[in-house]
């Protein structure tokens, strides 16, 4: 059926059932509706890690900026960070997904493919975990791991974030990282999907 009524008649009841409806229908009809659709999803703050980014504190840090090397101290708690659009500045810090664990490593202490992903000895991941998708908040510091609180998952940053124990199948998705003077940039896309598999 039809969202255009003829001019003499009522529009159809799929169209007048809902304000909302009707606004799409309207919008279809005049030929509005994709770009229409695409400005009312579009969240910058929800947009997904981009090539580029920048990565940041959140703005309900203390101090909402750009993540210097200077931050991450060798072999300390690993940072919670968040991609942040250089341009624009938004930090993407509304999608969970974007959460980020940032920490600095001996870089003798990396494997190769977790160095090839670093600089300075400082390494990114997902801090999603790839069981049921909880935060990863807990860091083992006497073995320099990251712990999941919801399920002991634990996992080892200078080894890709490889499963060390717990019921997790998967490492945690590694981001290859760049510097541009002092800013930390994501250098690459994760080098996996992010969260718990689909069920």
């Amino acid at each position: 059926m039809s969202c255009v009524p003829p001019t003499d008649a009522p529009a159809p009841a799929d169209c007048a059932s809902l304000p909302r409806r009707r606004l799409l229908c309207a919008a279809l009809a005049t030929g509005l509706g994709v770009p229409l659709l695409a400005r009312a999803a579009e969240d910058p703050s929800k947009a997904p890690a981009a090539v580029g980014d920048e990565l940041a504190f959140a703005s309900w840090d203390d101090e909402a900026r750009a993540v210097t090397p200077a931050d991450v101290v060798l072999n300390a708690a690993p940072l919670s960070v968040w991609p942040r659009d250089p341009v624009s500045g938004v930090t993407r810090e509304n999608a969970r997904l974007n959460q980020i664990l940032l920490v600095r490593l001996d870089p003798a202490s990396l494997d190769d493919a977790t160095r090839a992903r670093a600089v300075d000895g400082m390494v990114a991941y997902s801090a999603i975990c790839t069981h049921a998708a909880c935060a990863v908040s807990e860091w083992a510091e006497d073995k320099r791991h990251f712990v999941c609180p919801c399920h002991s998952s634990e996992y080892d940053p200078a080894h890709g974030a490889a499963r060390v124990t717990g019921p997790t199948a998967r490492p945690l998705p590694a981001l290859p990282l760049k510097l541009d003077g002092e800013r930390i940039l994501i250098a690459a896309p994760f080098s996996a999907p992010l969260g718990a598999p689909a069920a």
